[in-house]
């Protein structure tokens, strides 16, 4: 070896990325493997010297007080013979062999797990890289598309936006650029298997972590999320400043920062609602845009009875009752909603539950919560012959 070893080192720090401690220990593992292959060469080591490109060789045995593997031990007498102050438990050198110990077929077969230990080196830094970023973003560009998943180009390895990971109404070209949310980094024979999805709630709060700086700051926190990719989403916010409003702070001005995350979402409606502790309040804030007149809750069996206006009974249940399971979803509370026609009946006492707790006036829900109003008859919607609802999270 020599200087050109110690360039040749940096080269490959450069283009692998693999630390130089790391290639030094593996080329000298490699090299050692190599040696232990041929027989009677079992206690051969190998040290590197990466500044000045210097190998050494040498035979060394572990001094024990009995032996019982002869070609990789020996005696505290017969090291002493060799070193006069060797201790049992060290290893002494018993030779100091040349560079060239092996022949052409010996160095063939150094040359091999050499390169097999750089490559499985440099899979090791690739999957470090990529497993310390679970649960972030990560943009990659479409390299294939396959009938079960899309497969994105990371650079130096690749993803799977698998068919159950996509939204429904999202397509996808060779060449485009996709933000995902990283799911699982695995080893593979091949490099590491980054799985990634769009549909994860955890993608839509890394979104507004990206567009929302308080949100990303912390001064302002996504307490829930309900979400039904493609379609809608519900997110629950509350800010840890005083006086910040944590509703106008998400949306930005004129619903800049929200329709930024619906555009990335390929259109998905998102309401931002007002995170309250009161469950009878969150329960009515969360069953936005809908106005509700009041909210009872049965705290031993987690049932929020709400009555909502006659005309805002359908917008309170959404088309296939869209509304109410995302409530339900984000807040984690059953809900049934009934109509005010049937107050009398719907705010009856329920068994252990505390009074009826009246919802916030539709004046103080924040205009920004809502977003996207469908506007849709209740004919539309619900059948007279369904004038209640309840919903499961």
């Amino acid at each position: 070896m020599s200087r050109d070893f110690v360039g040749a080192l940096l080269q490959l720090n450069a283009e692998k990325g693999v630390p130089r401690e790391h290639l030094v220990l593996t080329i000298s593992d490699a090299i050692e493997s190599a040696y232990r292959r041929i027989p009677g060469n079992e206690d051969v080591r190998v040290r590197i010297d990466p500044e000045r490109g210097e190998m050494l060789v040498t035979r060394e045995r572990l001094v024990v007080a009995v032996v019982e593997d002869p070609l990789t031990e020996l005696t505290l007498e017969e090291a002493r013979a060799i070193k006069p102050d060797a201790e049992i438990g060290e290893e002494v050198v018993t030779e100091q062999l040349g560079q060239d110990a092996f022949g052409r077929i010996g160095a063939q077969t150094a040359k091999q797990v050499v390169l097999q230990r750089l490559r499985e080196a440099e899979r090791d830094v690739v999957y470090d890289q990529f497993a310390s970023r679970e649960g972030d973003l990560i943009t990659g560009t479409v390299n294939r598309v396959e009938p079960r998943a899309i497969i994105l180009d990371l650079g130096k390895a690749e993803a799977i936006l698998a068919t159950t990971e996509q939204s429904p109404v999202e397509h996808y070209r060779i060449g485009q650029n996709v933000k995902a949310f990283v799911l699982e980094v695995r080893r593979g024979p091949k490099g590491p298997q980054v799985l990634v999805s769009r549909t994860h709630k955890g993608f839509l709060r890394r979104l507004f972590e990206l567009e929302v700086p308080e949100i990303h700051a912390g001064t302002v926190e996504i307490k829930a999320i309900a979400r039904e990719p493609g379609s809608r989403s519900k997110v629950a916010v509350a800010s840890r400043q005083e006086g910040l409003d944590p509703v106008g702070a998400t949306v930005g001005q004129r619903g800049a920062r929200v329709q930024a995350v619906v555009a990335e979402l390929a259109g998905e409606k998102i309401d931002v609602i007002e995170w309250h502790e009161d469950p009878a309040v969150f329960v009515a804030k969360a069953l936005s845009p809908a106005q509700v007149v009041a909210v009872h809750i049965d705290e031993e069996h987690r049932i929020a009875s709400v009555i909502v206006p006659e005309k805002m009974l359908s917008l309170a249940i959404g088309r296939e009752g869209q509304n109410a399971r995302l409530a339900a979803k984000m807040t984690g509370w059953r809900i049934d909603i009934r109509s005010d026609v049937q107050a009398p009946e719907a705010v009856a006492p329920v068994p252990g539950a505390a009074a009826p707790v009246p919802a916030a006036p539709a004046a103080e829900l924040p205009p920004a919560a809502q977003l996207e109003e469908e506007g849709v008859p209740a004919s539309a919607d619900v059948p007279a012959a369904l004038p209640t609802a309840e919903v499961t999270p």
